[in-house]
Order: C-alpha cells, then structure tokens, then sequence
C-alpha cells in the first residue's frame, strides 16, 4: 500500500486531533521523532490536540507523560480523555451513593472529582451494596482479573443499577504485533454475559469528536474538514472521525500493521483519506 508523508498531508488543515497509543506513543514510550512533529506544526501555526480512550489516568498526569519527553507543547489542556466525558455524565446524573469501579486508583480520579465517593470492585463486599449506585469501567489493570470480574456480573445480577464505560477499546498492542485485551473489551463480554447494554464514551462516539470541536473552536472558527483526525485504528479513530466529517490519516505504527492494512480497509468498508507510515519525523 503507497503510503503518504504526514507532513505534506498535515499542512493542508488548521488543526489536528491525535489518537495517542500507537500514533504518538507506544509500550516502549514516545515514538521517537514524534516530538519533531510538533515543533513543525507549531512552525506552521497548526493546532492540535490528543484524543484518547484513556482513562487510567488525570489529564494532568497524562499530559506529563508527553512533557517528561521532549514535547512541552501538549500541556494538560491539549489533552482530551474519554474519562472526562465520564466524568461530566457522572456528575450529571449520579447525585448519591458509591460509584463501584474496575480500574486503578489513578483512574478513580474521574469518579472523585465528581463529587462521589468511590468503591474499588477489589474491595466491594457483595453483601453490603445497597448504596452502590453506580458501575464504571475505567481501566484494565488494578484488580484480580478472575475474582473481580466475577464479582461485577454478580453485583450486576443482584442490583439493577447505571453502568459507564469510559475507555471503549477493546485491546490495544503490546509490542509490535502483539495485542492485550482492554477494559472495552472486558466490558463487551460483561455485557454480552448478562444482555445489559451500557453507557460508553470515547470514540468512535461521536460526542467525543464534538466535545473536541467545540474547545478547538474556542481558538479559532473551524469547520471540520479544516480539522485531521489521525489513528493507528480502523474501528475507532477512523470510523469515529469519518462519520463526523473530518478527513482522517490512518497510521501505520501501531494497531494496525503495514501489510494487512490493505485488505483490512478493503474488508471493512472503513477508507481513511490518507495512510501514513508515522507521524513522527526526523
């Protein structure tokens, strides 16, 4: 498949929407030149902002991650996390009671500054969740995969109540052609498990991309095909920002690997604009 170089591509828009595992960042850590990338769309006077599905983490602490780096420029208000979408609808709608969670105590964070208290799954007691009043998906690590799992479906089956997911991803690369299961993923057979259906945020929901439009536009008036979303996969980023009008680059250093990109674009029905090796330049 030709490929495009991203720096010819990127300069035909005013501002960029990045996914942030497998474009900007990797299991090994920021995709070098990445940080040169930056530079040059600073240069350019281009905008641009992180869209993530990850929940793990505050914004602060993910926006550090990137300072800590080499890239001061992505500053916590260029981050824009699936959890924050959580964390608004909680506050919205959840106004007594624990929110129980699947997650780290980092990515309780999105509960707490809610105004709620929380309830880690890993120290729930099933025999004490009458005030348990809502469940969140937030991250795939910090509990017994095996005993908490089980005790989600059984709080589920003994107490009707609102569920969230706040990272829709159903896996995500481990190294180079590796994949591990994410939270979307554990919440997918959670719910096919007990034929519920839950509240997701992130993309390719496309309140994600709006509540991303609305703070760029706060800059500068954009229409969306001056804005590029560009990520590593097909079945969130891509789709997430073809459906909201928004020319989009598919790259290929992360989730989706250079030779069956072709046939899975073919197989899907899902075209980018563009398909670039990587955003990172040297």
């Amino acid at each position: 498949m030709k490929t495009q170089d991203f720096r010819s591509v990127v300069t035909n828009y005013k501002a960029v929407f990045f996914d942030a595992f497998g474009v900007l960042k990797n299991h090994k850590g920021i995709i070098p030149g990445v940080e040169n990338t930056f530079d040059f769309l600073d240069e350019k006077g281009i905008d641009y902002y992180v869209l993530t599905n990850d929940a793990s983490r505050s914004p602060e602490q993910l926006a550090r991650i990137y300072q800590d780096n080499g890239i001061p420029a992505i500053t916590t208000d260029k981050v824009i996390s699936s959890g924050m979408l959580a964390h608004d609808w909680l506050k919205l709608k959840i106004k007594s009671g624990r929110v129980a969670y699947l997650g780290t105590e980092q990515s309780a964070h999105y509960i707490e500054s809610a105004g709620l208290k929380t309830m880690p799954i890993s120290k729930l007691d099933l025999n004490d969740v009458d005030d348990i009043t809502c469940l969140a998906f937030l991250d795939d690590e910090g509990f017994d995969w095996n005993n908490d799992i089980n005790k989600v479906i059984n709080l589920l089956r003994k107490k009707n109540m609102s569920v969230i997911v706040a990272n829709t991803d159903i896996n995500y690369p481990v190294n180079r052609v590796d994949i591990a299961i994410a939270i979307g993923g554990i919440s997918d057979m959670v719910e096919e498990i007990l034929d519920r259906h839950f509240i997701r945020f992130g993309k390719p929901d496309a309140q994600m991309f709006m509540f991303a439009y609305e703070k760029a536009c706060l800059k500068q008036a954009l229409n969306r095909d001056d804005i590029l979303m560009v990520g590593d996969t097909l079945f969130t980023d891509i789709i997430g920002g073809n459906k909201f009008g928004m020319d989009t680059v598919l790259v290929l250093s992360g989730n989706t690997l250079a030779e069956s990109a072709k046939s899975k674009i073919r197989s899907t029905g899902i075209i980018p604009t563009y398909v670039c090796d990587s955003v990172a330049s040297f």
